[in-house]
């Protein structure tokens, strides 16, 4: 991708920099020789940043120093209400991560997850609108299915039932396509999308390097885990009737979850490898 060092007189300012994407943010944003400041309710154990305590949820104006491109991995719909307080001259770009989500779960039977799609539009028209009436160019990643060993809640909890039972139900047969993305790959992205001109004021999909069906997602993570792929089938009819009573082997999981395993949820990436150069691993994950 792009430059290994930062700009003359650039700096960066990172919201959600304990989160999963924002550790590698902050991670490369130093190994590029920054020492970016990092916005964040508690101090962090790391002494190669420059820590300011700060909460979305309870906004305040902030001022940036100059020449500032701002990431935001925080939830996009906690920053949309708080950006105008960091609006400044001094705020160069803004670059926030939304998902895909939003276009998968528009119409989906669980009322909670439509209501969290519905917010996220807003959020992403709040954050535009602010943008364009101060002249702030503003960037937005939607990415796929994100995973870092051992810390996501995606791959991460299926990598533990799998550990626990040995096996793995795929409703439909789980041949749905799906593009599992590497949280230190969108990281490295943003700070790419950040630095090319073209990635200016667009939204974009981002993707893992593989699409690949939701079966064989599976069956990777076995592989992983050192174990034999044992998936059982599951028509979709049965998982409907019978999800009250596996609920718990699944928690935080709803009905609707195991019935996407049939749909696809594949996006194309095309405009982000044209844009910024947009580059991401296959999915070979590792459970050291």
């Amino acid at each position: 991708m792009g430059s290994d060092h930062p700009s003359e007189g650039q700096s960066s300012a990172v919201i959600g920099g304990t989160g999963l994407v924002g550790r590698y943010l902050l991670d490369q944003l130093v190994g590029r020789g920054e020492r970016p400041l990092t916005l964040m309710r508690s101090a962090p154990a790391r002494a190669d940043i420059v820590y300011q305590p700060y909460d979305l949820q309870r906004p305040a104006p902030f001022t940036l120093a100059p020449n500032t491109i701002l990431y935001c991995t925080a939830h996009a719909t906690l920053l949309a209400p708080a950006l105008t307080h960091f609006i400044r001259p001094d705020l160069q770009r803004l670059v926030v991560l939304s998902s895909t989500s939003i276009l998968t779960k528009l119409d989906s039977e669980i009322e909670s997850e439509r209501s969290g799609v519905r917010s996220l539009v807003e959020a992403e028209r709040q954050i535009i609108a602010v943008c364009t009436r101060n002249g702030v160019g503003w960037t937005i990643l939607r990415p796929t299915l994100i995973y870092s060993e051992g810390r996501d809640r995606n791959i991460t909890p299926l990598a533990r039932l799998i550990r626990r039972i040995g096996v793995m139900p795929l409703v439909g047969g789980g041949m749905g396509l799906r593009q599992p993305l590497h949280a230190e790959d969108l990281a490295r992205g943003m700070i790419e999308a950040a630095a090319h001109p073209a990635a200016c004021n667009k939204v974009y999909s981002v993707t893992g390097g593989e699409t690949l069906p939701y079966r064989e997602m599976i069956g990777r993570i076995f592989d992983a885990l050192g174990k034999p792929r044992r998936t059982v089938p599951v028509p979709a009819a049965l998982w409907r009737a019978a999800f009250p009573l596996i609920q718990p082997l699944f928690p935080g999981a709803n009905v609707a979850m195991g019935l996407r395993m049939m749909q696809d949820m594949a996006f194309d990436a095309t405009p982000a490898v044209n844009d910024f150069g947009w580059i991401a691993r296959g999915f070979r994950p590792f459970f050291g």
